[in-house]
């Protein structure tokens, strides 16, 4: 689930950045918490579990389109350029034959046309083509294409487990642009520290969120997020220590192992990371949809006292089940903020 976006018109009709939220839960069956120690050696099957809140941000690899709109020209004329020829879901990657990284670079090469005519180089899907349009001109040096983009997202998710090669999964789902759907395309990706402020408790058609304050510097940066997938995103964390101050490690179940019944989610509530009781009532080992193999209810009266159960920036909290990790939640119900779905553990780490 995404959230906070915010858009900015550049002529070219730039959106300049997006935040977003997962909604995330946890399972509890039998779970007897793991001794914490500070130096552990993780088997292939191994990891640490998760539990901790993180800022993301993720540029797009290519600038992603996300509509087109008519434009009055200096002579009054109101045309849109890029109609039934640009779509939604599109990256531009060049400009009259210059590659293209992001909205920066698009603005530039737009203010430096010798004429109206252009001819963009896109990627739609895994296919590469040129199109050719007539930018409108709106006075010196200023045309304009009509095409909202979007070239960054940026937001709140939690880190579900770390391997032994200090590769991490996080949020069990992949993030999607939220005007156009598409999973993004990411080119480079930054983890952060976070710190949580406030929590907004869950209603019924109205779910919750987990409000932090991320600061994007060097400083505050623990990771580097190298790929965004249907089942999560991925990547290597360079500050181990800082970010799993708690280091619990678990054998990942095969998702053939997890149960009906009791379990427990980890998450960061009420200023530290604790487990919560919830139940499995549900696994479907063929799920249409990659991240939604399991259902769970949250039992914990905690949980539910302060957040209502599943909220936005919970995405990739870990499934503990039996000692073992079993998935990470991803989904709310929106009618009902108690239940939700996760991913299995097994599919994220499959992922690496």
């Amino acid at each position: 689930m995404y959230k906070c976006i915010k858009k900015l018109m550049i002529f070219v009709f730039f959106c300049v950045s997006m935040a977003f939220s997962g909604y995330l839960g946890w399972s509890y069956a039998d779970y007897t918490p793991q001794e914490e120690v500070n130096s552990v050696d993780i088997g292939e099957n191994i990891v640490l579990a998760g539990g901790m809140p993180a800022g993301i941000y993720m540029e797009t690899n290519g600038v992603l389109v996300l509509d087109t709109q008519s434009v009055e020209g200096a002579d009054g004329i109101v045309k849109n350029p890029a109609h039934n020829l640009v779509k939604a879901g599109d990256y531009i990657i060049g400009v009259n034959e210059e590659t293209i990284a992001d909205k920066k670079e698009l603005m530039a090469s737009l203010k430096h046309l010798e004429s109206e005519d252009v001819i963009l180089k896109l990627r739609r899907d895994t296919e590469e083509l040129d199109v050719k349009l007539e930018a409108v001109d709106c006075g010196i040096q200023d045309y304009k294409l009509g095409i909202w983009v979007r070239d960054n997202v940026q937001g709140l998710g939690t880190i579900t487990f770390l391997t032994g090669n200090s590769e991490f999964g996080a949020l069990g789902h992949g993030i999607h642009d939220i005007d156009t759907g598409v999973l993004m395309d990411i080119e480079d990706g930054r983890l952060y520290k976070t710190s949580i402020r406030s929590i907004v408790k869950g209603e019924n058609g109205l779910p919750g969120s987990m409000e932090g304050l991320i600061v994007y510097n060097e400083y505050n940066r623990v990771g580097t997020v190298t790929k965004n997938t249907e089942a999560g995103i991925y990547g290597s964390l360079e500050e181990i220590d800082e970010v799993f101050s708690e280091q619990i490690p678990v054998e990942v179940a095969k998702k053939e192992e997890i149960k009906i019944g009791s379990a427990a989610i980890r998450c960061y509530v009420d200023g530290k990371i604790q487990e919560y009781s919830v139940e499995v009532t549900d696994v479907d080992f063929n799920s249409k949809e990659i991240n939604k193999g399991i259902v769970l209810q949250v039992t914990d009266a905690r949980l539910l006292e302060e957040t209502g159960g599943i909220i936005q920036g919970m995405s990739g909290s870990p499934i503990l089940q039996n000692g073992k990790l079993v998935g990470a939640v991803t989904h709310v119900f929106v009618n009902d903020p108690s239940r939700g779905y996760g991913i299995f553990a097994e599919t994220m780490l499959e992922q690496l």
